[in-house]
């Protein structure tokens, strides 16, 4: 059954975005969530399933608009996805679906049908920072593990000194023809043989095992601009993989991209809300009362901020400028400073009396400077 999960949840978009960010965010999650690198993986293939729906959906104007407006009942009384049940729908049939996103990946025919480079997979990794390098910008190594090109056998997947041979069930032409509903017409796909490469490894390279690739290990370092948020990602082009044998030209191909997930750890003191910084700052019940100046801080340093006389506790100062760079603009957000009245827990001798003595001027009454605890114990259990 298609799923109630909020398709833009899914693909891990805001609702405002336009159409090329949610292309880019399927494309990221169908290339990590694909069959054919989780092989055997059921919740990788419901996830690979989800994410085709959702972007079905997205990807139209038209299903987008009545979804936005109505929600899934929408679909199902407008014929969206409804239409569809990707539960029962073999992964490989879903990604053809969506075949136009993934120009040049190799899964665009054999050697006559291509319409550009052949492109590996994406990849995705994962680093974390601190609030302190949101407001400076930082470099982080990232190291991470992806599929390189067999040096053994360049990537044919060949034993080194034998060469791949013609696929016999295309003819080295990478494409069969099926025949339509009826006889009627006669479709066109990709060779099931030898997916579209055209030629097969009879005779398989002992260091890759015929698949051409084999996984390295690699580190890079990551440039993380000023402002960015948790959960945004940083693509370094072509430090993804190579596309699979099967569907390159001699061994080789473009790399896919690597995209850097960011997390932001908490922050001791500053919450983060957009742009801007939120601090709770302590002060003393005299520095409320009579005013103060006080100094608070930044990531720039100290800044001064003035309370007035009479100021109440939650009460909140905006220091302009002193919040987190915008990603885009540069510009910064602002610094909430929230004060909060403390009491003190010690008074001395002369603190206290000057305190009953400001009691007895505002005729308020307090407890008295000495009560037994016995005393006061046997008043609970009197219920007094």
């Amino acid at each position: 059954m298609p799923t109630t999960r909020d398709y833009y949840e899914i693909l891990g978009v805001d609702k405002g975005v336009d159409a090329e960010e949610i292309k880019r965010a399927y494309r990221r999650l169908a290339m990590k969530y694909h069959p054919d690198r989780n092989p055997g993986d059921k919740e990788a293939e419901a996830k690979f399933k989800e994410c085709a729906e959702a972007y079905e959906v997205l990807a139209d104007a038209e299903k987008k608009r009545v979804y936005d407006q109505f929600g899934h009942d929408g679909l199902r009384r407008g014929g969206g996805p409804a239409t569809h049940d990707f539960s029962r729908m073999d992964p490989t049939d879903i990604f053809s679906m969506f075949n136009d996103i993934f120009e040049g990946m190799g899964n665009q025919g054999g050697r006559g049908g291509r319409r550009g480079p052949v492109r590996g997979y994406d990849l995705e990794t994962e680093v974390e920072i601190t609030l302190d390098d949101v407001s400076k910008g930082c470099e982080r190594d990232v190291e991470f593990t992806r599929l390189e090109v067999c040096k053994k056998c360049t990537g044919t997947g060949a034993k080194p000194g034998s060469k791949p041979v013609k696929c016999q069930t295309c003819g080295g032409q990478g494409r069969v023809q099926q025949a339509g509903l009826g006889g009627m017409f006669r479709m066109v796909t990709t060779c099931p043989a030898c997916g579209g490469r055209g030629e097969v490894v009879k005779e398989f390279c002992d260091g890759c095992r015929g698949k051409g690739r084999i996984p390295g290990k690699r580190a890079i370092t990551v440039k993380i601009p000023p402002g960015i948020q948790a959960g945004q990602a940083i693509r370094v082009p072509g430090e993804g993989e190579p596309p699979p044998a099967e569907m390159s030209i001699n061994g080789e191909g473009m790399k896919g991209d690597l995209h850097v997930v960011v997390d932001v750890k908490p922050h001791d003191m500053f919450q983060r809300e957009g742009d801007h910084l939120i601090l709770q700052m302590p002060i003393s019940f005299t520095q409320a009362a009579l005013g103060a100046n006080i100094d608070v801080p930044t990531f720039e340093g100290m800044a001064k901020v003035e309370i007035p006389r009479s100021t109440q506790h939650g009460t909140l100062f905006r220091v302009q400028g002193k919040g987190l760079p915008n990603l885009r603009s540069g510009k910064k957000g602002d610094l909430a400073v929230v004060v909060k009245i403390e009491v003190p827990k010690k008074l001395t001798s002369k603190q206290e009396q000057m305190l009953r003595d400001f009691a007895a001027s505002e005729d308020k009454a307090v407890m008295p400077e000495s009560q037994g605890f016995w005393k006061k114990v046997g008043d609970f259990l009197k219920g007094d």
